[in-house]
């Protein structure tokens, strides 16, 4: 028997300040913020804000004690993903069944209420210090118990769904935890990329993707591999001190007007190589979308044997070089920009070498 997991419930990120945090997704990615829990609504330990795009739902998370364990984390990682929690239909049998296979356990399962109704929720450790919560929402009307509405409308830039989540893990580490989700969650391995197609004359890595039989669901796994110098994983490793989240990929149905709308917002993206769009035409072929906004606007082209896909990826969304954003767009292409993996290295080398960590 293996888990079903019907869904990415939402991604909860640890932040030394959440109401400014939540500003700035709103503000630079489009997101209504859509609930709150904290002091104001009895809750006094912790205050968490609700953001939503499409199917996509983040909690910014912050502790508001000295003596909350949290600030431990937040002291070790910085901001960053904690939770990727999964709504199911029995948390307490995914809970114990992991448990079983191999996981080891964060909180039991326990049933959590209020006026709208009650949810049951369990908790599992993962990679690093990443957890994933087990949601069985019994028909529950809101987010969820202890959360009140609070609405504040941002300008939604076209962000649909989460596409993938890409997790770093350490060297010769890899292998285990794509076993670990194979076992324990029923993702089976989808596609795997070794150093010979991630690869720079400097640095190097290697990921396997994980996914659930449907595909909803897909987690590239990364880890470092050797080189002549520091790669982009190992640099992830040490500023966050051990493995965690590296991105979320949202996806778009119109990159062309998600990217134009983001740059107008401030955020920040990786500069594609001089000469890219030299060789990456030739390799990719015909694509409904106009080809000189493409390169105006810098967004990576690829294509497999299915279609073509059209990303980019974002600078780092705070001052350590770990977590980043990725826009996508696929017209049939289910990979993920193998095509595009040098060009986005040698991009990250640049960016690694400017903060003296290459």
């Amino acid at each position: 028997m293996s888990p079903e997991l019907k869904r990415i419930h939402h991604v909860e990120f640890l932040v030394g300040n959440a109401k400014q945090a939540a500003y700035f997704y709103r503000k630079a990615f489009g997101f209504d913020q859509v609930a709150y829990r904290g002091p104001e609504t009895g809750y006094r330990k912790r205050a968490s804000y609700v953001l939503r795009q499409g199917d996509i739902w983040l909690m910014f998370t912050t502790p508001l004690h000295h003596d909350d364990s949290l600030n431990i984390w937040l002291t070790l990682h910085g901001d960053g993903v904690r939770d990727i929690a999964f709504e199911v239909d029995d948390a307490a049998a995914i809970h114990d069944l992991s448990v079983d296979k191999g996981a080891v356990s964060d909180r039991p399962p326990r049933e959590f209420g209020d006026e709208l109704g009650t949810v049951k929720m369990a908790k599992i450790q993962t990679y690093g210090e990443v957890v994933h919560t087990f949601i069985e929402r019994r028909g529950y009307r809101g987010f969820l118990p202890g959360f009140r509405i609070q609405e504040i409308k941002g300008e939604g830039v076209g962000l649909q769904c989460i596409d993938h989540i890409v997790g770093n893990v350490e060297d010769h580490r890899m292998d285990s935890w794509v076993q670990w989700y194979d076992k324990v969650l029923g993702m089976d391995r989808f596609v795997s990329y070794d150093d010979k197609d991630i690869s720079t004359e400097f640095t190097a890595l290697r990921s396997t993707v994980v996914a659930t039989d449907d595909r909803r669901i897909k987690f590239p796994i990364n880890e470092p591999a050797e080189g002549r110098r520091k790669s982009q994983i190992q640099e992830y490793i040490d500023h966050n001190v051990t493995a965690g989240v590296q991105h979320l990929a949202l996806k778009t149905d119109d990159i062309l007007s998600t990217i134009a709308a983001l740059r107008r917002n401030g955020v920040e993206f990786l500069k594609v190589p001089d000469g890219y769009y030299e060789y990456a035409w030739e390799a990719v072929g015909a694509i409904r979308e106009d080809r000189e906004r493409v390169k105006e606007l810098g967004i990576l082209v690829d294509r497999d044997d299915a279609g073509y896909l059209l990303q980019l990826f974002t600078r780092p969304l705070q001052d350590r070089p770990t977590f980043f954003v990725e826009i996508i767009q696929r017209a049939g292409s289910e990979s993920f920009g193998k095509g595009n993996f040098r060009a986005l290295f040698v991009t990250i080398e640049q960016e690694q070498a400017l903060r003296g960590n290459l």
